[in-house]
């Protein structure tokens, strides 16, 4: 059955609490004192409110770079991040005008533009950085190490919904799937249905769906027969809990999913990740303004890939900066 998922944030290393903090429903940060601009060279004092909704999946990127923005460079400024799924953060926060910024894990629908537009908000969009999308099984699963798309796909397609692993290979033991992924409201769940099921919003009902990524990889780790899909950075920092399955695409070899094979576009399940802006606040807010520069700046930075995604170079972080400006400018 489809569900979302809430948790709590655990005291982890470095790498595994910025993911970690990605499974926390709600992040607020502020406090009394600032000086420093964005870069923190400046006298100039920043205050209000950011309100940021969206991507599971990039949640723990923003997470990191609203504690450094709020909760160290400007402790004035209130940070409110919350993870929604891309979709709910679209519907729910970013047209309706309540959010400042929505992270994605795909590109905005252009529903969702219209319904955008329909508001009087252009949103802004930049990308980010890149994920590998990781197809995972049990660590007692010892009958597959590497699959198509075609197969992942025919595993969760609703038209053929296997119930064993023996229906889609009869070298496969007679297991009944006990499958996880994401939840309807996610923009991992619309990548994965239009990437691998072949169409959008198409998939099994019998399946567990959340918010909670981190759950995904504890439900697969539960039962020799599971499988799922999960952003890489969950995988990343759970290597002990599930084994990643290889991905054959169009070139016909099996790619494992790293940052290096999806910065190459060797690895078949690679994909952007964004983030989207109002235009309307961001043409009424210097703090916001000074945000989304920092928040570009820092795309380009290693904590990213500490994180478990591949960062934007220092061209894109260059196109990004390029953008604003000339958004600022015409705002």
């Amino acid at each position: 059955m489809r569900s979302d998922g809430s948790g709590d944030v655990g005291r982890l290393s470095r790498r595994e609490t910025l993911v970690t903090l990605g499974g926390a429903g709600v992040v607020a940060l502020g406090g009394c004192v600032s000086s420093g601009s964005s870069s923190g060279d400046s006298s100039e004092q920043l205050t209000g409110t950011l309100r940021v909704s969206g991507s599971s999946t990039v949640h723990p990127v923003a997470q990191e770079v609203g504690r450094m923005f709020a909760g160290e460079l400007h402790p004035e400024v209130n940070f409110n991040l919350s993870k929604d799924g891309s979709g709910a953060g679209f519907r729910n926060y970013f047209i309706p005008g309540s959010a400042d910024i929505n992270n994605a894990s795909r590109r905005i629908k252009d529903s969702e533009l219209q319904d955008c537009r329909d508001n009087d908000i252009n949103p802004i969009e930049f990308q980010i950085a890149q994920d590998a999308l990781t197809i995972v099984a049990n660590n007692e699963n010892d009958w597959v190490d590497e699959m198509e798309v075609s197969t992942i796909g025919e595993i969760w397609d609703p038209e053929t919904a296997p119930e064993t692993w023996a229906d889609v290979n009869s070298s496969w033991p007679d297991l009944e799937f006990d499958l996880f992924g994401a939840a309807t409201t996610s923009g991992t769940f619309d990548y994965f249905t239009e990437r691998v099921v072949g169409e959008e919003d198409s998939i099994r009902e019998d399946y567990e769906g959340t918010e909670r990524d981190d759950q995904v990889a504890a439900g697969v780790a539960g039962d020799q027969a599971a499988f799922g899909y999960l952003p890489f950075a969950y995988y990343v920092n759970n290597p002990d809990q599930v084994k990643a399955i290889s991905v054959i695409g169009e070139s016909g070899e099996a790619v494992a999913p790293s940052l290096t094979a999806a910065q190459s576009g060797e690895y078949p399940l690679a994909r952007p990740l964004f983030f989207y802006v109002n235009d309307n606040k961001l043409a009424e807010k210097q703090t916001l303004q000074e945000f989304v520069r920092y928040y570009i700046e820092q795309a380009g930075e290693e904590f990213i890939s500490e994180v478990g995604y591949v960062a934007s170079t220092q061209e894109q972080v260059q196109s990004n900066l390029d953008k604003l400006d000339q958004t600022l400018e015409e705002l």
